[in-house]
């Protein structure tokens, strides 16, 4: 992996020096009294369908979410659930009556002590993680920018207070980015090879592609061919198998040197996914079941996988996800972040939490261009020829022009 700290050629942002730790645990303390929230549904074309085992997605529509303090200031956050429960239990649907019933009155016209007892009082609605993560990332994106604090700092102070090793806590100011290929629309290996080809001339150094029974060493083999033996590959299953049912297949994937595959068994099959990882060679990497700190600490205590994706809208936002990656640096978990894939409102917190040193591995996320049509994204997000993201140090995302977009592509719900 080149050196992270190198600037992200194109990708680059204006935004303040990085604040001293004082600066950012003041933000981090200071009362919060919310005056209003908003919640907004927009809909971003797709570059090309993209398909997983469970679905196909034409348009990314997604929810964000506004939050306004008394002072005037404003942060947003994203919940970016599918239309459809192919994924989780979560949908566009029940996360925007979660979020208008449930979560803004939690917090509107409140006032709070720190940002801790608002995130906190979203945590007694009950599950419900990708609505929580849209009001959650809202309120952190609030604090930066209503205090100057860039949010990759934020959350480094947070690391640091849940008793992160200090050689896992300071962010940089790059993440890398690993290319995440769904399965093509016509189903031709030939196609999906093809993009592979395209991903690794463009600088990724890793390349992620979606299995499913039917469809996996075929594809598996292709891409090898078209990128060559010395790029990482991996297999993302969504879930997709039964370990009795699909023995033979698994059996054939783990003969097939990939570097992880990923959430192979449904997410509640906890007991067949830590079986499977002992049974393996190829490293089995959590997903769907890293639903917390709970899921984490229990796969832990089991001998389970030791390789975790990391999602903030599936684990229910940035504080949720501090507290995994504590668990993770203390017992030698390898990470990479996970993206669902958000717009560039939710890319935001992807980023600032890929930046810390524990995430390993290529992450999934990935500019505005490999997703979304071009000018379409609420924030564009780019990429160096090095497959470089930079983590923008600006203050808040309304000085990126979030505000100005949403008046013109964002519905409002509520």
């Amino acid at each position: 992996m080149e050196p992270r700290e190198a600037a992200a050629e194109g990708g680059s942002l204006p935004g303040a020096a990085a604040p001293d730790a004082a600066r950012a645990a003041a933000a981090l303390d200071a009362p919060l009294e919310i005056a209003g929230v908003r919640l907004f549904e927009v809909a971003v074309p797709l570059v090309e369908p993209f398909r997983i085992s469970g679905g196909t997605l034409d348009v990314r529509r997604s929810l964000i979410v506004e939050v306004t303090s008394a002072s005037g200031a404003v942060g947003y956050g994203e919940s970016a659930p599918f239309e459809a429960p192919f994924y989780s239990e979560e949908t566009l649907q029940t996360c925007a009556a979660c979020i208008a019933a449930h979560l803004i009155p939690l917090l509107a016209a409140r006032s709070f002590a720190s940002l801790e007892a608002a995130a906190g009082a979203l945590e007694g609605v009950r599950g419900n993680r990708m609505a929580r993560a849209g009001v959650e990332t809202a309120l952190w994106d609030l604090v930066s920018a209503q205090h100057g604090v860039p949010l990759r700092h934020l959350v480094g102070v947070l690391m640091e207070r849940l008793g992160v090793l200090e050689e896992f806590r300071g962010p940089a100011a790059v993440v890398e980015s690993g290319a995440a290929l769904g399965i093509p629309a016509d189903g031709q290996v030939a196609t999906l090879a093809a993009r592979a080809r395209d991903a690794v001339g463009r600088g990724h150094r890793r390349v992620k592609i979606k299995v499913m029974p039917g469809w996996d060493v075929e594809p598996v083999r292709a891409v090898r061919a078209a990128v060559g033996p010395e790029i990482p590959i991996w297999a993302d299953a969504n879930g997709a198998y039964a370990r009795d049912r699909d023995a033979a297949a698994l059996a054939a994937l783990d003969r097939e040197h990939l570097a992880m595959l990923e959430q192979p068994l449904p997410p509640d099959d906890a007991v067949g996914t830590i079986r499977l990882s002992q049974e393996l060679v190829t490293p089995v990497c959590l997903d769907e079941s890293l639903t917390g700190e709970g899921a984490a600490q229990l796969f832990l205590e089991c001998d389970g996988p030791v390789l975790w994706n990391v999602k903030v809208q599936r684990v229910g936002g940035l504080w949720e996800s501090a507290r995994i990656y504590r668990r993770a640096m203390d017992a030698g978990v390898a990470l990479w972040a996970g993206s669902m894939p958000e717009t560039g409102v939710g890319m935001h917190a992807v980023l600032s939490l890929a930046a810390f040193p524990g995430f390993i591995y290529p992450s999934d996320a990935a500019p505005s261009a490999s997703w979304y049509e071009p000018g379409s994204d609420l924030i564009e997000w780019r990429m160096d020829g090095r497959a470089l993201m930079a983590v923008s140090d600006t203050p808040g995302l309304a000085n990126l022009g979030v505000r100005e977009r949403l008046a013109q592509v964002g519905r409002v719900l509520a």
